[in-house]
């Protein structure tokens, strides 16, 4: 069976294929259209399609339209009740409802060839709830699954378990209670993008103290029968509100740092009640927006009942269009096969990234070992552009599209985060090999998609202060031999020059951009941006000699203040 599916509804509009139950393409389609999160998030722009991502994925596959045993849409509007009557302020929705009804007769006009009859809707969250639930690498076990994000057609939430490929839904919440849209208005108030900047929340949230904390367990508090509430906040009474670029001070790290406190105490209580109601099921698998916060994802790893929790790197309404085609494609009968890894997007062979270069009209050379000169230029010093293989799928740079840098060196995070342009406040991550985990970190392993928070080993962080975050975490990506060679055989001789088994690894863009995708668009960024070297597949290209220079004098971190650069 031939399933494409389709997130187009909220926002981060993407695509999957999946085939016999295998999924062989999926991308986002800011990669193609170069618009971050690839459109706004609102009524107005519901009729959107990730058509380039679409057609990318079946010109991937080799498949033809009118092959296609079905498309699968991730959102269901039969569903839908007045958003009035859900008590949400949101007088356009039905707007959003209209343009979802049409969506089959939309998805026809944008693929040439598709029946409109094989467009199949799939409820919002058992599209999350497939991503994680039968993309676990667990999946032929009992599997409890728990989606939290913003919102669906009339809830937030999900818990239910997986038996067999088939889901048991055990409890929805209703809204307008949402953990989601919780942090959405923290976001927003904080200054920030909401459904595109949690994450700077949850990193503002390290430099607080949860003081708070009392008066949010009255607002913010799990129930009996699985579920929660989220009663209305005002925000202005606990820290005034930031226009956006505005100054962030310490109250406002304290708000932060409250909110994300009790998320994870919310989300602890949520698991719980899930594992008695599953039976005791020893995996827990997430997906949802929330599931994208790597802190509490930590906590419910460590305290929580479950043996493995396993996230979906595409967790956010992305992952969806992989989750809805799993479902569908499990209704016609295919079994779906775990996810190998997240290197799903596009990707370029050694000739045409050849003919780029020539086209750039650029020196380049073609090293014996293109890791071994990457790993050169990092003991240097130097930053690297590392662009490998197939785009990865979600928000997670996973050594695919990467810009790479010393870990010993406490400059570095300001470094990275001014060729970024991003706030001083914002940690940058690790990765490790994963033999050498242990003796570094203590936390969940193994981590191959960067979705949980890890302790830094007491004696390491001197060693590695630019990814020890202020409050001792790094956010860590394990690499394993067998999956990952070329990134894990860079790491091996970073190891041999630095006595050092970490680099630094953040995405391969600039602030306000989506992820490098195309070669060209990485030719871009290293031509306007302080990159030493750009790793193209197996072709150097030096921005000039680094004259000899050596990192920095190792020493102690200087953690940026929140009311640094915004």
């Amino acid at each position: 069976m031939r399933v494409l599916g389709i997130n187009a509804i909220f926002h981060d509009p993407a695509a999957a294929l999946v085939v016999n139950g295998q999924v062989v393409a999926a991308a986002e389609e800011e990669r193609f259209s170069r618009r971050k999160h690839g459109k706004r998030p609102v009524p107005f722009s519901a009729w959107e399609l990730p058509e380039l991502a679409a057609a990318w994925c079946l010109a991937e596959a080799g498949v033809d339209v009118d092959a296609l045993d079905a498309v699968a849409y991730s959102f269901d509007p039969g569903l839908c009740r007045d958003a009035a009557a859900l008590d949400l302020a949101d007088p356009w929705d039905w707007l959003r409802v209209e343009y979802a009804q049409r969506a089959p007769q939309f998805l026809a006009a944008a693929l040439p060839g598709l029946d409109p009859g094989k467009v199949r809707f799939v409820p919002h969250h058992v599209a999350h709830a497939a991503s994680a639930g039968l993309a676990a690498p667990t999946a032929g076990d009992d599997t409890a699954v728990l989606v939290l994000d913003g919102r669906g057609e009339v809830a937030s939430h999900l818990a239910g378990v997986y038996r067999d490929g088939r889901l048991s839904s055990l409890h929805s919440q209703e809204l307008p209670h949402s953990l989601g849209l919780l942090y959405e208005d923290l976001t927003r108030h904080l200054g920030f993008q909401h459904s595109s900047d949690e994450y700077k929340v949850m990193a503002l949230a390290s430099y607080g103290e949860p003081r708070h904390l009392g008066a949010l367990r009255e607002l913010i508090r799990a129930t009996d029968d699985g579920g929660f509430r989220v009663e209305r906040i005002d925000w202005a009474s606990l820290a005034k509100a930031v226009a956006a670029g505005g100054e962030l001070t310490e109250e406002h790290a304290d708000l932060a740092a409250s909110v994300q406190t009790r998320l994870e105490e919310v989300l602890l209580d949520l698991s719980r009640w899930l594992h008695d109601a599953s039976g005791g099921a020893r995996t827990l698998a997430l997906a949802g927006g929330v599931a994208l916060n790597c802190v509490a994802n930590a906590r419910l790893a460590a305290e929580g009942p479950y043996q493995r929790v396993w996230v979906q790197p595409a967790a956010g309404d992305a992952g969806t269009a992989l989750g809805a085609a799993l479902h569908v494609a499990g209704e016609l009968g295919d079994r779906a096969t775990p996810m190998a890894g997240a290197d799903l997007g596009r990707g370029w062979s050694d000739e045409e990234l050849e003919a780029e270069l020539r086209r750039a009209a650029l020196p380049y050379s073609r090293p014996d070992s293109i890791a071994a000169e990457a790993a050169r230029v990092l003991a240097d010093n130097g930053i690297v552009a590392w662009y490998q293989g197939r785009a990865e799928y979600g928000p997670r740079a996973l050594g695919h599209r990467s810009l790479l840098a010393h870990p010993g060196d406490p400059d570095t995070t300001r470094r990275m985060n001014d060729v970024k342009g991003r706030e001083q406040f914002r940690p940058i991550a690790p990765m490790v090999r994963a033999e050498r985990f242990a003796e570094i970190f203590d936390g969940v392993y193994p981590s191959p998609y960067m979705l949980f928070v890890h302790r830094v080993r007491p004696h390491w962080r001197d060693r590695i202060p630019a990814v020890t975050h202020v409050d001792g975490t790094a956010r860590v990506q394990t690499v394993h031999t067998e999956t990952e060679p070329l990134v894990a055989e860079l790491l091996a001789e970073f190891e041999r020059r630095t006595g050092l088994p970490v680099v630094v690894n953040t995405s391969l863009n600039t602030a306000g951009r989506p992820m490098v995708d195309t070669p060209r668009e990485a030719l871009e960024l290293f031509g306007s941006a302080p990159v030493d070297l750009l790793a193209l597949g197996p072709f150097a290209v030096h921005r000039g000699s680094l004259g000899g220079a050596r990192p920095a004098a190792l020493g102690e971190a200087r953690p940026a203040t929140p009311g640094g650069t915004r």
